[in-house]
Order: structure tokens, then C-alpha cells, then sequence
């Protein structure tokens, strides 16, 4: 599935962050619990360099806790990375931020030095709100739309913690193609730049193979459907998403099926593990090598013709 949608203040944004890096201390990256590698942004790593980073999976009252727990460990094995499940729920967890980026500089821990953070995000992870709960007040603005923050600012946290926030951004290019179906699933993407049916169709087939009694129970069903169409045709029935002669309303199906993904209805569900990743990882550099290789062999051949 191919996704387009680059805005102008996100390239902006990345622009933004090379210049201020230089003089940033640490990085807070905030990632979605049920996605902690699709929505990891990968130039966040080649920006932060040496640079110690937080890695915050937010929205972990949304996320399946036992994978979660795998996720902290995985991205734990990088240097200089530490990670902690948040939600908004529990605004405790989000204010043990502050101590943590203390004890990730040692050389600041005990004294007044100012200690200069960056925070930084794709759309739709919650990043304003963890924000204004560091802040304890109405700083940065909240909304379930992505891309609602469109511009840098600064906000200094009276504890010398000074926390620079940058527009949520997306890469220009999302692959592989099944980070763009998760991050579109959770809601990262605009609804709007995504074909909904066929990305209901990728959270019905993910349901089945990884959270299946999670289905059959919502849906009260005693036996599962073989396929995510089957799945998404008796849930259309039994919803009455109906159209004129008896045809299911797959727009309808869609809207129930993500909408009761995001908002947690079908339980706590996280769509990708360290292991799958690492897999779909080495696919891709296979194929790109198998690109670069058909790429350079068309080349020779021109080469030979002349």
C-alpha cells in the first residue's frame, strides 16, 4: 500500500531538528505501544547520533503488556537507549520523565546546568499530551487528528529541564509496506490518504492470525472464518452494514473493525513483535539488493549496445 502524504511543515520540521540538534542533550522519542517499530521514525537515530534517548511507548493501556515488555527489552539492547511504557491514563508515568533524563547525564544529575531535551514524534502517538503533563499545563495543543502540532517551540519545564517540541512528522517513504498498513490501522496516517477498505482488510487478517479469540469474542462467534473478507462479511450481517439488495457495506465493516482496533474495544492488541520486524527487515534488503543488482545490470546492458 503506498501512502502519500509528506506535508510541507513536516519537511520543514526535519529541517528544523539538524540545526537545533547540535545543541540538544537528550532525545525523547515517543512511540505508539502497539507499533513501537513503525512508528519509530529511522532518521531519529542517524539525527541523535551519540545523543542518550528516551524511548517512550505511549499508549501502553492500549497495547498487549506481554509484548510490550518485549519491546523494552529489545529496544533496550541499543546504546544509550532507555524505554518506558506510558499512557495518559496514569500521568505518574509520563512525570518519571523528568527524573529519567537526569540519571541518562550524569554529569547534570546534581547540579543546575540547564539539561536541553528534544521531543519528537510521528503524528498521532500523543506526544502534546505527554507535553502538557510534563509541563502541568495547557501547552502544546491535543487532538485525535495526526499532524496537529505545525510548529517548533520551546517550553521550559522549571525544573531545569528545557524541552524543545518539534512537528510530528512521517519519512517520505514508509516501508516496508506493512509498517504503512500499521501505522494507517492505529490512526497515524490520515484516514483520508489511505484506502480504508483495504486497510481493514490487513487488521482483519492480523486479527485472526494473532488475536483470534479476541474476535470471537467480540463478534460472538463459535468458530473462526477462514479469511479476513469472511470475517469482515459476517460482521457486516450481524452490524446490519447492509446495502440495497443484500450487499455488504464494506466502507461501513471498515469503520467498525478500525475504529474498535484504535479505540481498544477489541482488547489490548499490539501489531507487530521484535521478532517479525527483524524478518520483514531482512526481506527488504534482500529485495533492495535484488533492485540495485537488476538496476546495474540494465546499465551494463546499455553500456554494451553503444
Amino acid at each position: 500500500m503506498a501512502i502519500n502524504w509528506f506535508p510541507g511543515h513536516m519537511h520543514k520540521a526535519r529541517k528544523e531538528i539538524r540545526e537545533i540538534m547540535p545543541q540538544i542533550d537528550l532525545i525523547i522519542e515517543v512511540l505508539d505501544a502497539r507499533i513501537p517499530f513503525s512508528s519509530e521514525n529511522p532518521l531519529a537515530n542517524s539525527l541523535r547520533g551519540d545523543k542518550p534517548c528516551i524511548k517512550v511507548l505511549n499508549k501502553s493501556d492500549l497495547a498487549d503488556p506481554v509484548r510490550t515488555e518485549e519491546w523494552v527489552k529489545y529496544l533496550e539492547k541499543s546504546k544509550g537507549v532507555k524505554a518506558i511504557p506510558t499512557t495518559s491514563e496514569q500521568p505518574g508515568q509520563i512525570k518519571n520523565l523528568l527524573e529519567l533524563c537526569r540519571q541518562m547525564l550524569p554529569h547534570k544529575a546534581d547540579s543546575e546546568l540547564l539539561v536541553r531535551t528534544l521531543i519528537m514524534g510521528i503524528p498521532n502517538v500523543g506526544k502534546s499530551t505527554i507535553i502538557n503533563t510534563l509541563a502541568g499545563r495547557m501547552i502544546a495543543k491535543v487532538g485525535n487528528e495526526p499532524a496537529v502540532t505545525k510548529r517548533q517551540q520551546k517550553i521550559n519545564l522549571q525544573n531545569g529541564i528545557v524541552l524543545s517540541d518539534t512537528p510530528g512528522f512521517l519519512w517520505p517513504k514508509l516501508e516496508p509496506e506493512s509498517c504503512g498498513y500499521r501505522l494507517a490501522v492505529t490512526g497515524a496516517v490520515k484516514d483520508t490518504a489511505i484506502e480504508y477498505e483495504d486497510v481493514a482488510s490487513y487488521a482483519a487478517e492480523f486479527l485472526l492470525t494473532d488475536y483470534p479469540e479476541a474476535v470471537k469474542e467480540r463478534y460472538q462467534l463459535d468458530t473462526l472464518p477462514a479469511n479476513d473478507y469472511e470475517l469482515m462479511e459476517i460482521i457486516g450481517r450481524k452490524r446490519g452494514c447492509l446495502r440495497p439488495g443484500g450487499k455488504i457495506n464494506l466502507h461501513k465493516v471498515s469503520e467498525i473493525i478500525l475504529n474498535e482496533l484504535r479505540d481498544g474495544t477489541l482488547g489490548r492488541l499490539t501489531l507487530e513483535t521484535p521478532e517479525v520486524v527483524e524478518k520483514e527487515q531482512i526481506i527488504l534488503e534482500k529485495e533492495k539488493e535484488a533492485k540495485k543488482a537488476a538496476k546495474e545490470a540494465r546499465k551494463n546492458k546499455r553500456k554494451g549496445q553503444y
